[in-house]
C-alpha cells in the first residue's frame, strides 16, 4: 500500500488556499497528519470530493467507501476488508446557533499503521483530542505507542463520552419542566415538552443503530489488532448501553410529564366549565321568571310599582338560594 511520506512527529502538510478561477471543490484538501511510533493519524474534517483524490493517491480503499463518505443517508456500520476497516459512526452535536440537536457522521479508515478520521461537520471531542495529540508529546506517546486499535478506541471513546454532558443538560431541562408544571405554568411549557421529546427522539435515532455497530467493531478488530483489546471496546459498549438506558428513562419521564401537563390543563378546563355551567344554571330560573312577566299579556299587578319590586325580590331570593346550594355542594 502506498505510504505517506511525512517527517517524524507532528508535521502539518503544505496548505493551499482558494485561488482565482478555482471552485471550492477543486481546492486541494488540507489533511493534517500526526505521526509517532510508526502510527499516522490523518484528520480531514468536512471532506470534499477533492479529498478522495488525495486519499486515492496514497491508499487503495474500495470505491464504495468513498461513496459512503459523501452519502447523506448512511447508517452506522463496520465494513471489514483484508487489510483495513471502514467504519461509519454517528454522534449527537448540539447546534447552539439553532438551539437543537444535530447528527455528525464520523467516517474512519483503520489500518495496521494508520487511522483516517473524516467527520462531516465540527465534532468537538475529536478535534480537541487531535489538538492534544498535536501539542503534547506525552499524550501522543500514550495513545500512539499501543497501535492503531488503541488509538481508535480513544477516538471513539472520546466521542461517546461527549454524549453524557448532553444527557445531563437534557435531565436538567426535564427537571425545570416538571417544576414549571407544578408551579402553574403548564400552559406555557407545551412547546418546551415538544422540544424535549424531539431531542430525545433524535438522540435515540442516533444511538439505536450505533449499539450494533460498536459490537461489530469489537468483533472486527483482529484486522488491525492481533492482541486482545476486547476489554477496551467493552468499555465503549458499556458506555453506549448506559446512554441508551438513560434515554429510555428520559423517554418515560417526558411522556409522564406530558401526561401530567395535559391532566392539569384538562382539570383547569373542567373547573372553568363547571363555573360557567353553574352560572348558566343559576341564571336560568331568573331568565324564565323574567320571560314570564315580560310576555305581552295581562297579568295581576301589571303596570304597578309593587309588582316590579315583588318580582325583583323573588328573583333575588332564588339567586341567593341557588348560590348557597351550589357552594355547599362545592360547585362554586
Amino acid at each position: 500500500m502506498p505510504a505517506i511520506r511525512t517527517p517524524r512527529l507532528p508535521v502539518r502538510p503544505i496548505r493551499r488556499g482558494p485561488t482565482m478561477g478555482v471552485t471550492p471543490e477543486e481546492v486541494i484538501p488540507e489533511p493534517t497528519i500526526i505521526e509517532d511510533h510508526g502510527i499516522r493519524w490523518i484528520h480531514i474534517p468536512k471532506p470534499r470530493h477533492s479529498a478522495q483524490e488525495w486519499l486515492q493517491s496514497r491508499f487503495e480503499f474500495h470505491p464504495l467507501d468513498y461513496e459512503d463518505i459523501y452519502s447523506r443517508n448512511q447508517r452506522p456500520k463496520v465494513d471489514r476488508y483484508d487489510d483495513y476497516l471502514f467504519v461509519v459512526l454517528q454522534f449527537p452535536r448540539f447546534d447552539r446557533d439553532h438551539d437543537r440537536l444535530t447528527v455528525v457522521e464520523l467516517d474512519l479508515f483503520v489500518g495496521g499503521d494508520y487511522i483516517v478520521t473524516l467527520p462531516n461537520n465540527d465534532l468537538e471531542p475529536i478535534d480537541s483530542l487531535f489538538s492534544r495529540c498535536w501539542e503534547s508529546e506525552e499524550v501522543r506517546e500514550g495513545y500512539f505507542e499501543k497501535g492503531t486499535a488503541f488509538l481508535l478506541y480513544k477516538v471513539v471513546d472520546h466521542a461517546v463520552d461527549a454524549s453524557f454532558p448532553m444527557l445531563r443538560k437534557m435531565g436538567q431541562k426535564l427537571e425545570r419542566i416538571e417544576d414549571d408544571i407544578f408551579e402553574g405554568k403548564s400552559d406555557e411549557i407545551v412547546r418546551d415538552i415538544s422540544n424535549a421529546k424531539q431531542e430525545i427522539i433524535t438522540f435515540r435515532r442516533i444511538i439505536r443503530p450505533q449499539r450494533i455497530a460498536f459490537r461489530d467493531l469489537e468483533r472486527a478488530m483482529d484486522v488491525v489488532a492481533p492482541e486482545e483489546l476486547d476489554v477496551y471496546f467493552d468499555d465503549v459498549i458499556d458506555a453506549s448501553e448506559r446512554i441508551w438506558d438513560t434515554l429510555e428513562n428520559y423517554k418515560e419521564v417526558v411522556e409522564g410529564l406530558e401526561d401530567s401537563n395535559e391532566s392539569i390543563i384538562s382539570h383547569r378546563t373542567n373547573d372553568t366549565l363547571k363555573v360557567l355551567t353553574s352560572i348558566t344554571v343559576i341564571v336560568l330560573p331568573l331568565t324564565l321568571l323574567a320571560s314570564l312577566f315580560g310576555m305581552n299579556v295581562r297579568f295581576p299587578g301589571v303596570n304597578t310599582d309593587s309588582m316590579f319590586w315583588a318580582i325583583t325580590v323573588v328573583m333575588a331570593v332564588i339567586l341567593g338560594a341557588m348560590v348557597i346550594v351550589f357552594r355547599r355542594r362545592g360547585w362554586l
